[in-house]
């Protein structure tokens, strides 16, 4: 490409993610530019504000038919590869999930290995990671690539050679607590949180120096004031401050200790505010009868000032949770129109099934809407008060300890999981991998062990009652409230969609499709069946004044843990065997990354 034409790409870019940037220092003034340029992707969800949307348009709706395989890479690993992979200049970086190698691959010469980290880790980690051992990528920044371990080592690696520049222990995993998650490089730091809310881990955010690894500050998803970060008098929810002890006054004793809330999600920030945003997760255990009260600050979304780690405000949106409907996906920055008025934004597709729009400068909650209509277990929230209207039947100790609370919707993997969604300031519209699932929950009581299953819960998970397909693809419009269309799968989209300029919204499936349809309309215009199952990220680059898709395609994760892990048992892998077990008839175990570019 040209220097003309490069600039002109930079200033498309730069518009899509100009709410993020104007009138402040830039964050991290290399990374920050490095992400308007279109040809490049690094970091994990392309931009900060986590809108997975790139510029480039040379692919559109007018030749995706034409788009084929260009090169291929196999990553040497068969369990499930979610996240995608970073484009720094000419480098491609690739992960993998354990053993958590990272590859540098060379772009002008299709794909050669320029070097190869591979940490030794204790395998006994294995056995403590929920839901098959993933990783969701890497992060750049400084000239090195940041890697969040299986056994919650943050290592720092010189993007050139791939040296250890340095590590340091995030978590233990004896105690069940491990690294699943992208960091995220935000200022002098390197943000990373930490999975394990099955086996009751105090979940928390950490910033680390980017240049040592000291730890700058450390917040806690429950506890104390002075561990979960909370100014109790400037802290807010819905506008008012949340008081002393928030937390600690909503669970019984010293629950909290191994309370969950961990933070394995994707991070957002936004500059102008110098606030970053992230969601947590369950709380422990899974049998709701065994902690009584809110569980905050579990199932909460956060916004802290980057520097100090302290919150401006949260919002939790399933208080008391007894469904699994952890918090923990992506928080999308946009400004868009909220029942007509221009917002700055923070748009939040819930496991559990509600679609919420807050004003993420105070946290006022705008919107909440089912992006599913298979959703049951609750008919909609209450704006003023932010709390869910339940629906008694679908209450999981309804009938206590034991009692087996049946059709509820979703299931425990949500109408969403991880699975990152995208945003297209060309059509103004959110484009959402979801699930379309359902499930039998009955708790049962169990004993905190550390570094032992704290789930307490048996799940069996299905269709909605008359229906066959798993999932679906959708396009939800924040301003109306609704979604605009629906494209069915036979399984869970369990892949990171991504939108471009050239009007089209990619996804992956789960029987191993790369899929290429019209962001306006949802019309197929293109698939292709990669090697295996796909539950990575869809990612755009630029090389050569070339355009190309990639993406990771190795069955695995929550929804094929019963394929990547050998699990037969209908409620095995926590309940979501049952559900998948047509699956292998389709895809098989893989380990490849694949190019797609047009045809010459």
């Amino acid at each position: 490409m040209n220097v003309t034409s490069r600039f002109a790409a930079w200033s498309v870019a730069a518009t899509t993610s100009a709410v993020l940037l104007a009138g402040t220092a830039l964050a991290n003034d290399q990374l920050v530019k490095m992400s308007q340029d279109p040809a490049q992707w690094v970091m994990p969800t392309g931009d900060y504000g986590n809108q997975r949307h790139t510029a480039l348009k040379q692919i559109n709706t007018g030749n995706v038919k034409e788009l084929r395989p260009v090169w291929t890479f196999s990553t040497g690993v068969l369990r499930g590869h979610e996240g995608g992979p970073l484009i720094v200049g000419d480098v491609m970086y690739v992960h993998t999930p354990f053993p958590n190698k990272v590859f540098a691959l060379d772009l002008n010469d299709q794909g050669r290995i320029i070097w190869a980290y591979e940490p030794k880790q204790d395998p006994n980690v294995i056995p403590v990671m929920c839901c098959d051992t993933v990783n969701r990528g890497v992060a750049y920044g400084e000239g090195m690539v940041f890697l969040h371990q299986a056994d919650a080592t943050l290592v720092a690696l010189d993007a050139k050679t791939g040296k250890l520049v340095w590590s340091v222990k995030d978590a233990d995993p004896a105690k069940g607590a491990t690294g699943t998650s992208a960091p995220q490089v935000v200022k002098n730091m390197v943000l990373v949180g930490v999975s394990g809310g099955e086996f009751g881990v105090q979940g928390h955010m950490t910033a680390y120096d980017i240049k040592t690894g000291k730890q700058i500050w450390r917040a806690y998803s429950e506890g104390p004031d002075d561990q979960i970060l909370f100014d109790p008098a400037k802290t807010t929810n819905l506008g008012k401050p949340v008081g002393k002890d928030s937390s600690i006054k909503t669970w019984e004793g010293d629950q909290w200790k191994i309370g969950g809330g961990a933070t394995w999600g994707w991070i957002s920030y936004d500059p102008a505010l110098n606030l970053v945003y992230y969601g947590s997760g369950n709380p422990s255990t899974w049998n709701p009868t065994q902690r009584p009260g809110d569980n905050k600050w579990s199932m909460t979304v956060f916004a802290r000032d980057a520097d100090t780690g302290v919150a401006k405000w949260v919002y939790q949106m399933t208080p008391h949770d007894e469904w699994d409907y952890d918090g923990i996906n992506e928080m999308i920055l946009a400004d868009v129109k909220v029942h007509g008025k221009e917002t700055k934004a923070l748009v939040h597709f819930d496991r559990n099934g509600f679609a919420f729009v807050l004003d993420r400068a105070n946290g006022a909650l705008l919107q909440a809407n089912k992006f599913d209509p298979a959703v049951n277990w609750a008919t909609g929230y209450n704006l003023q008060t932010g709390l869910p209207e339940r629906v008694k039947q679908y209450s999981t100790e309804a009938g206590g300890a034991e009692h087996n609370t049946k059709g509820i919707c979703p299931a425990a993997l949500g109408s969403k999981d991880e699975q990152p969604a995208a945003f297209s300031p060309e059509t103004g519209l959110f484009y959402v991998p979801t699930n379309h699932v359902c499930m039998d929950y009955e708790p049962f009581k169990v004993a905190y062990s550390a570094g032992q299953p704290y789930v307490g819960a048996t799940l069996s998970m299905f269709p909605p009652k008359g229906e066959k397909h798993l999932g679906n693809f959708i396009a939800y419009d924040v301003n109306e409230g609704k979604i605009v269309w629906s494209d069915p799968e036979t399984f869970s989209v369990w892949s990171g969609a991504l939108t471009t300029a050239g009007g089209l919204a990619f996804y992956g499936t789960l029987d191993g499709n790369l899929k290429a349809v019209d962001a306006k309309t949802g019309k197929e215009l293109y698939k292709f069946k990669t090697p295996s199952g796909i539950i990575g990220n869809v990612t755009p680059f630029e090389h050569g004044g070339k355009q190309y898709i990639a993406v990771l395609s190795v069955v695995g994760g929550w929804a094929g843990i019963g394929m990547a892990a050998g699990l037969t048992e209908d409620t095995a892998g926590l309940g979501a065997v049952g559900a998948y077990k047509a699956l292998s008839n389709y895809t098989q175990l893989g380990g490849v990354l694949t190019v797609f570019g047009l045809g010459d």
